[in-house]
């Protein structure tokens, strides 16, 4: 699986918004500084999020961004569909969508399994890895050192 720029920097934009949940808006270029994130290149993402239904904004001295919802409902799933569409997808279809014969037959499952983990995987909420308390299963996969290692 591969994640774009676009979605990594979309979650550690919203991951600054559940950070500072409490705190009132914030300003788009506080989160590109605080990210280290082009300030252009994250105004595109954030009214992607906006239309997508996940932020909210308010121009003027007072305005800037917030979660739309608490961060505790907002998956990185989430926000990963919202910039970068589903996420999962075999030729750009989705995995019930295809089908396979013969000595193929048996990826279809598989293409189903690995969305499920997936899904599982990126099913965190943004309020638990804001807060670095990642579900022990997820803690557990992270902590795995096969887990770090490139094959």
């Amino acid at each position: 699986m591969r994640i774009s720029a676009r979605a990594d920097y979309a979650v550690r934009a919203a991951l600054q918004l559940a950070a500072a949940e409490d705190g009132g808006p914030l300003k788009a270029e506080a989160i590109a500084e605080g990210q280290g994130i082009s300030h252009k290149f994250l105004e595109g993402i954030l009214g992607d999020m906006r239309k997508g239904g996940l932020v909210e904004s308010q121009r003027g001295g007072r305005g800037g961004y917030w979660l739309a919802r608490p961060a505790a409902t907002i998956s990185v799933a989430d926000v990963i569909r919202c910039v970068d569409g589903p996420l999962v997808s075999v030729r750009g279809q989705r995995p019930p969508d295809l089908s396979y014969t013969g000595p193929a037959e048996s990826l279809l499952p598989l293409w189903i399994a690995l969305r499920s983990g997936v899904r599982e995987v990126l099913g965190v909420s943004l309020a638990e890895v804001a807060s670095a308390r990642l579900p022990a299963e997820i803690a557990a996969r992270a902590d795995d050192p096969e887990a770090w290692t490139n094959p």
